[in-house]
C-alpha cells in the first residue's frame, strides 16, 4: 500500500523525503544524499508504466493505467511512499488513485510567494512566467530531457488547486503541514508525521527518538547543501545559459519573498493570494 509524500514543485517535498528516507530506511537515521533518497521514488514514472500501452508522445494518455500501476506496485503488499506533484484530481474520467491502492499521504504547502521565486530560479524563467505558472490551472510537469516522451506527465495544476485537492479530499487521510512550521519546529512536526505514519500502518513499535534526532540533524538544509556539494543530487538541472549544473538546495530558509520582489509586484502577489493567504494563516 501507498503513503503519498505530496506537493506543488518547490514547497519543500525534497525535504519531506529526506526526512522519511533518514528515519524509515536507515539503521541509525543519518541522511547520506541520493542512495538514501531513492528509497523514495516519484510516482507516475516511466518504470512503472513500461507493461501498459499508452501513447508517450500524448500528454496525460498515461492516466488511464495510474491505477493499475499502482496495483501492480502493490502486488506484494508492501507499505511503500511516493514523492508526487499531482493533483489529487480526476483526469478524464481517471482517478489519480483510490482507498484500495492507497493508506493516506502527507502533503507539504509554502508560502506562495516563495515558492515563486524558488519555480523561477528552478525552471530558469522570469517571475511573472513563474506567476502564470502557478496560476495555471491545465499545468503540467514531465522529464523534459525526454524528447516527446510525456511517460512521466503529472498533472499539477495551478499551486491553489493542488494544496485544495489534496487538503479537502474524502478519498484519503491527510497530514497536511506547511514547510513554515516543519522549519521552524522540525523535530515536534516531524514527530507528528511519524506518528501519523505509524497510525495509518497500524505500526506499533512507536517512536524512535534518537533515531528521529539523527534525521532532523542530518537533513538540516545546510547539511543538504554540503552533501549536494560534495556528491551531487540527482534532481539539481543544468542551466541553460551556462550548462553547469544549478544548486538545487540554493537560499532554502533564507529565501523571502519580501526581498525579492519590488513593491508593485508584492502587492500584485498578495491580491492573487490574498484568499489563500489568510486561509493558511501567511
Amino acid at each position: 500500500m501507498i503513503i503519498w509524500l505530496a506537493s506543488y514543485p518547490k514547497n519543500g517535498n525534497t525535504w519531506l523525503r529526506s526526512l522519511i528516507s533518514a528515519y524509515y530506511y536507515t539503521k541509525d537515521g543519518v541522511f547520506l544524499g541520493d542512495n538514501h533518497l531513492k528509497n523514495v521514488q516519484q510516482f507516475p514514472v516511466k518504470k512503472y508504466l513500461e507493461n501498459f500501452d499508452y501513447n508517450l508522445t500524448i500528454p496525460g494518455d498515461t492516466a488511464k493505467f495510474w491505477v493499475s500501476a499502482q496495483e501492480k506496485i502493490n502486488e506484494d503488499r508492501k507499505i511503500r511512499f511516493f514523492k508526487t506533484h499531482n493533483a489529487l484530481v480526476k483526469l478524464g474520467n481517471n482517478d489519480f488513485t483510490n482507498r484500495a491502492n492507497s493508506l493516506g499521504g502527507i502533503y507539504i504547502v509554502r508560502d506562495p510567494r516563495n515558492v515563486l521565486d524558488s519555480v523561477s530560479r528552478h525552471f530558469q524563467i522570469s517571475h511573472v512566467k513563474a506567476l502564470e505558472v502557478m496560476q495555471d490551472k491545465k499545468n503540467f510537469t514531465y522529464d523534459f530531457k525526454k524528447k516527446k516522451d510525456y511517460s512521466d506527465y503529472q498533472f499539477i495544476s495551478s499551486w491553489e488547486l493542488n494544496y485544495q485537492s489534496w487538503k479537502n479530499n474524502n478519498l484519503l487521510p491527510i497530514k497536511f503541514l506547511k514547510y513554515e512550521d516543519l522549519l521552524s519546529e522540525t523535530f515536534f512536526v516531524f514527530k507528528e508525521i511519524i506518528e501519523f505514519i505509524d497510525k495509518l500502518t497500524d505500526n506499533k513499535s512507536g517512536f524512535i527518538r534518537e533515531k528521529a534526532k539523527n534525521a532532523v540533524k542530518s537533513t538540516s538544509f545546510e547539511n543538504l547543501k554540503k552533501i549536494e556539494k560534495k556528491n551531487g543530487f540527482s534532481e539539481s538541472i543544468i542551466s541553460r545559459e551556462e550548462k553547469r549544473k544549478i544548486p538545487f538546495f540554493h537560499l532554502g530558509p533564507k529565501n523571502n519573498w519580501q526581498k525579492n520582489f519590488d513593491d508593485e509586484f508584492i502587492k500584485k502577489l498578495n491580491n492573487i493570494f490574498g484568499k489563500n493567504l489568510e486561509e493558511l494563516n501567511y
